[in-house]
Formats: C-alpha cells, sequence, structure tokens
C-alpha cells in the first residue's frame, strides 16, 4: 500500500505485542477479550498501539516487562513516551476489544476477562490524564482493527456472535 506515492509499512500485532514509533505505519490486529488502546500524538504524529490479554499478573522483579498484560505494556508505553520527550496528556486514546468469546456457555469464563482488560484499560489511562476519544468495546465477538499511526485513524470491523446466530436462525 501508498499513501501520496509513499509505502506504507504494515505490521501485524498479536497478543502481547505492542510498537510505538512514527511514520507512514499502519498497525493491525485482531481482537477477542483481548484490548487494545491506541496512542497518538497530534502534534508530533506519533504513537502506538498495544494488544493486551489480561490487566496483569504477580511478577517477580526479575521477570521482563510483558505485552501480554496491561500494566505492563503501559510501563513499556510509558519509557516510550519518555524516549520522546512526550507527555501523557499529549496524546489521544481509543480502546477497542474486550468482547465476550463466550456468550452462550452459561459460565463466566474467568470473571468476564474482556470486561476487566475493558476496566484496566480506562484506569491505566486516567491515572496517566489521557484523554479516550473513542471507544468500540464490550459485545459478544471479535473485532479486525487497523490504526494508521501517521494520521490517528482507527479502522474497525466487528463481528457480532449474537447477531450472526438471529440472522442464521
Amino acid at each position: 500500500m501508498t499513501t501520496q506515492g509513499h509505502a506504507v509499512r504494515e505490521i501485524h500485532l498479536n497478543p502481547g505485542d505492542l510498537w510505538f514509533g512514527g511514520g507512514l505505519v499502519r498497525l493491525r490486529t485482531v481482537l477477542g477479550s483481548c484490548v487494545s488502546i491506541t496512542l497518538w500524538h497530534p502534534q508530533r504524529r506519533i504513537g502506538g498501539m498495544c494488544h493486551f490479554m489480561l490487566p496483569g499478573r504477580v511478577r517477580s522483579k526479575a521477570a521482563e516487562l510483558s505485552g501480554k498484560y496491561a500494566d505492563e505494556a503501559f510501563q513499556i508505553f510509558d519509557a516510550e513516551m519518555s524516549r520522546a520527550g512526550t507527555r501523557h496528556r499529549e496524546y489521544q486514546a481509543k480502546i477497542f476489544g474486550g468482547g465476550n468469546m463466550f456468550p452462550n456457555a452459561g459460565i463466566r469464563i474467568q470473571g468476564d476477562v474482556g470486561q476487566r482488560n475493558v476496566e484496566i484499560a480506562h484506569k491505566l489511562l486516567a491515572r496517566r490524564g489521557i484523554e479516550v476519544v473513542v471507544q468500540h468495546v464490550g459485545g459478544a465477538g471479535h473485532r479486525k482493527l487497523i490504526f494508521d499511526v501517521w494520521n490517528g485513524d482507527a479502522w474497525l470491523n466487528f463481528q457480532d456472535m449474537l447477531a450472526e446466530r438471529s440472522e442464521k436462525a
């Protein structure tokens, strides 16, 4: 893909991945109960996206930070923002995911991990004073997400599992 004659670098984020930087970069991921947060600095035109699976973990001091956990993904983001010479409040955030992947199971899987992921995303952003400008969270289904780092645009396709069942009936 190109934009204005320049090649766009496309990067797919798997669960636990995080990317931060600038340039003509398009980030893609697929979400179920996981959550992705995009961060964008409108003046500097830099930003990033994480794809975390769980709110946090009990971690020994020797363990390396992992983007699989929301709290640790934000510690990585914090370091990247500091390295870029920017402040938290200068960024805009968008939150996606946190779907219920087992809506008809009749049981609560791990205390609804999707909902817990969305809650921790809001807490981590609020704690840092980062404004949430868009969110598409919850529901029963999965999402395909694209984030263009150069302009902060996010594109989303949501496959609603409950709507599909009712349409097929």
